[in-house]
């Protein structure tokens, strides 16, 4: 079954975000964040930003959905990873793309249902002066999307896995060591394009009154990936999670008709 009902169009909110990560997939060193979460709620005919992230909703049929998705990885320090030592920081990046969703459960909008995901991105970095291509990604993955649980029924889960795929010149970014950063224990690699490793990823949600809580888990398996023997590569498992903690503190008067 699905479920509409009226909400604000808008909230605005501010919380905190800690965040467990490692530097980048294949890095054997992680750090803990805590990062301020803005907490932004939108509901517009095309650009919609809620628990999913921001996205532009183009196509609906109920069945089939066509949106525009973003993504973003955080910079790394390469003075604080050793196996990076000596080499440029990598630079913060965000991914923008088109992303086709085929409903194959229940219609998109229902409470309980299993989609098929196809995002492609183009992938950019940025030092805030300045903005460079870093190529492509290609994330097929099914999610199950569990909502409206519990006694309350305001708790929402998801999980959802599948293959990575990108092109050689995002590769070429996290994994490749030119020759001028070559040492004794780092030698050259030339990093290729193609199959980017395995992801399982679970979150949840819950909306209080004023009040939400959010938070992911995330495995990676890079086995099998084309760039697993660069010297960049330390581990071939990586886990990520975060939790969120924001305060609504406006929304507006407003009200749109919102399937949840």
């Amino acid at each position: 079954f699905s479920v509409a009902e009226l909400k604000p169009q808008w909230e605005l909110g501010i919380g905190m975000t800690p965040i467990y990560s490692p530097d980048y997939r294949g890095s054997d060193q992680s750090r803990a964040y805590v990062v301020p979460l803005p907490y932004l709620v939108y509901h517009g005919d095309i650009i919609r930003y809620d628990r999913r992230g921001l996205y532009g909703r183009l196509i609906d049929t109920g069945r089939v959905r066509l949106d525009v998705s973003f993504d973003a990885g955080v910079p790394v320090d390469s003075s604080k990873n050793d196996a990076r030592q000596g080499m440029p920081d990598l630079d913060p990046v965000f991914e923008v793309g088109p992303s086709l969703e085929i409903c194959v459960w229940n219609k998109c909008d229902a409470a309980r249902g299993v989609q098929l995901r196809l995002p492609v991105r183009a992938v950019y970095s940025t030092d805030f002066s300045s903005t460079d291509s870093r190529g492509g990604t290609f994330y097929p993955h099914v999610n199950l999307d569990l909502k409206h649980l519990g006694p309350d029924r305001n708790w929402n889960f998801s999980v959802s896995g599948g293959a990575l795929f990108a092109s050689e010149r995002y590769h070429d970014f996290y994994y490749q060591v030119d020759p001028a950063f070559v040492t004794v224990a780092r030698p050259a690699y030339d990093a290729k394009r193609g199959y980017s490793g395995a992801r399982i990823m679970l979150t949840f949600s819950r909306r209080f009154r004023n009040f939400w809580i959010g938070g992911f888990a995330r495995y990676d398996d890079l086995s099998g990936a084309v760039f697993e023997d660069s010297p960049l590569v330390r581990v071939h498992h990586s886990f990520m999670a975060g939790i969120g903690l924001a305060w609504v503190l406006a929304e507006s008067e407003q009200l749109v008709d919102v399937p949840d």
